[in-house]
């Protein structure tokens, strides 16, 4: 069994003052926003936080935060505890984990979550991605977000994506829906043999994507999220966008000079690093079916920001799936890059960040999404001082509770010091 409890307090119990997901200070609790916030709980533990949102009907995202300073292994034996004991209680199983901190903590990490696991008769060999994200203290666990789902219907089934042997992704089947995530491919040639140059590293990374969808019965023109963690970033950026754009083309997402349009993927391009040798590592996120069975989709354009590939980056800003129950919207990795697709505010944190939040509220706005909606965030900042900058003003903009992973990472271009991405989770229109 799974030890001790601590308590879980609905946001709607949560002292006022103290700035909860979705709360505004200063607002009265009848001017509060009703639908998805009745869904999220916080459970305060001396190690760690974690944030419970349900998201719709058989589907929640948990957020595990440590606290400042906290060391790796109780951290993560707290989090874990937690996460197991919903994933009990709720009836849900893991489709998507990802897990940042340092390397060098990862033994213990892992050895704390399947200790934690096998307490609660969980299994521990489902995939998982951890990314070098160092927290802001310096070395240890940064953080851990979990997508779980919950099969309802008796057409609902959830299984292991499986690469010879290995477990590389998930597959889950909700009504007439199927999605797909795939999750810590890497591009290195197998046994050492051929080029292992990073680019080559990405197209290999990209190819191997592809043909482990097909093997599903998908294709890669079904992705419409992804993560890119690249090592040592900021020295081949630039390659990588190349190799991105000419797999792409290859898969014939591109838009090509005759007009019309392709869907890229919302993506997030950031530094990670995955072992020595990797240049990087992927996830992803793909819906299946056919247009009249599968949710809606939709590539977000931004009115603050112009889409990426003007300069060269083959993503979307976001992308939108619509399904009966709640709006999730895929927020791409978003900074202070203005209408021109120009960086702003250099050496100025604080400005970088006030204009990051702005670009993802004129993002959602159109869709009818707030920043209170946020389920799930990363937060990547480059100097572990500016951190104290961030949680400042999240809590000036009423985000405090915010369910975000913050870490250190370099961000794609040299002189942007902040970066988020998002899943952003809100009831469709009545």
């Amino acid at each position: 069994m799974l030890g001790n409890p601590q308590t879980w307090v609905s946001l709607d119990s949560v002292p006022w003052g103290e700035a909860p997901i979705g709360r505004t200070p200063g607002l009265p609790p009848d001017g509060l926003k009703a639908g998805l916030l009745n869904n999220c709980k916080v459970c305060e533990h001396e190690a760690v936080k974690v944030v419970l949102n349900k998201t719709g009907p058989g589907e929640a995202f948990l957020v595990a935060s440590p606290r400042w300073g906290a060391d790796a292994a109780p951290a993560a034996r707290a989090a874990y505890g937690e996460i197991g004991r919903v994933l009990q209680e709720q009836g849900l199983t893991i489709v998507h984990e990802r897990l940042f901190g340092s390397l060098a903590v990862k033994p213990a990490v892992l050895a704390a979550r399947d200790a934690a696991f096998c307490a609660g008769d969980i299994p521990v060999d489902g995939p998982i991605t951890y990314i070098q994200g160092q927290p802001p203290w310096g070395e240890g666990l940064a953080g851990v977000i979990i997508r779980a789902v919950s099969c309802r219907q008796p057409q609902d089934k959830v299984w292991t994506i499986r690469d010879q042997g290995r477990g590389v992704g998930r597959g889950w089947r909700q009504g007439d829906a199927t999605f797909l995530v795939l999750q810590n491919l890497q591009g290195l040639a197998p046994n050492g043999n051929g080029a292992n140059a990073p680019p080559h590293q990405a197209r290999r990374l990209i190819q191997r994507a592809a043909h482990l969808l097909e093997a599903q019965g998908a294709s890669y023109r079904d992705v419409v999220r992804t993560w890119f963690y690249l090592s040592n970033i900021l020295s081949w950026y630039l390659e990588f966008n190349q190799a991105r754009s000419a797999e792409y083309r290859e898969l014939g997402l591109m838009p090509t000079n005759g007009g019309g349009s392709r869907r890229l993927p919302a993506s997030t391009g950031i530094c990670g690093e995955v072992f020595p040798g990797a240049a990087g590592a992927l996830d992803l996120l793909a819906v299946v079916g056919p247009p009249e069975s599968r949710p809606s989709l939709k590539q977000l354009s931004s009115p603050a920001q112009p889409d990426a590939l003007t300069y060269g980056s083959a993503f979307s800003r976001g992308a939108l799936i619509r399904q009966p129950d709640v709006n999730l919207i895929q927020v791409s990795g978003t900074a202070a890059i203005d209408e021109q697709g120009v960086s702003l505010y250099h050496g100025d944190v604080r400005a970088q960040i006030e204009c990051t939040f702005h670009k993802i509220a004129a993002l959602i706005k159109p869709e009818g999404a707030t920043l209170d909606d946020i389920t799930a965030a990363c937060v990547f900042i480059k100097r572990p001082e500016d951190a104290q900058v961030y949680y400042e003003l999240a809590a000036a903009h009423g985000l405090k509770n915010l369910p975000a992973v913050v870490m250190v990472a370099d961000v794609c271009r040299p002189e942007l010091l902040f970066e988020i991405d998002a899943e952003v989770a809100f009831n469709p229109p009545a």
